[in-house]
């Protein structure tokens, strides 16, 4: 394939690494990182540059948790499901998580504020139930520290406005 200025974004990102050993996860890793999840349009992209079915790209997008199908809401929710974390509480927590958010795990809140996903070890596993919402780590959250922590989060759009501003 000759070597021509790609036009879009994604297409620019499978040339980069298109030759590289292992090409596929660090392409879909940068495209996630890019656009905040991996457009079903990128998917016949990557597999013919990499010579894989879209079958195979597929299954990999879909196969590892931390990839996206759809842009996640403003807030992502990780609730820790691992076995120190359930010892403690976490599915009592998850259930709560769920009915608080009103969406499950891999879903985003109808008015896109929130995504809950689980994850498998936020590395607290003395002091679990462990969340993590946006970058920012919480340990030992119950129901009602849970209620606390999302209520003190900004609205959809209230974080750009307020980075405006300053």
């Amino acid at each position: 394939m000759p070597d021509i200025a790609p036009s879009n974004p994604i297409e620019r990102i499978v040339n980069a690494r298109r030759d590289m050993p292992g090409a596929l996860l660090p392409i879909l890793h940068e495209i996630q990182d890019s656009h905040g999840f991996i457009p079903a349009d990128a998917v016949p992209v990557i597999a013919s540059a990499l010579n894989l079915s879209r079958a195979e790209v597929h299954g990999v997008i879909t196969f590892y948790h931390h990839f996206r199908e759809q842009p996640a809401g403003c807030h992502v929710v990780q609730v820790c499901r691992a076995e120190a974390c359930q010892a403690v509480g976490a599915e009592a927590l998850v259930a709560h998580a769920r009915e608080a958010l009103g969406c499950d795990f891999h879903a985003t809140t109808a008015d896109g504020r929130f995504t809950l996903e689980p994850v498998y070890c936020l590395g607290q596993c003395a002091c679990g139930p462990a969340v993590m919402i946006g970058e920012q780590l919480h340990a030992r959250v119950d129901a009602k520290r849970f209620d606390a922590l999302i209520a003190a989060l900004p609205a959809a759009g209230q974080d750009q406005a307020e980075e405006a501003q300053a």
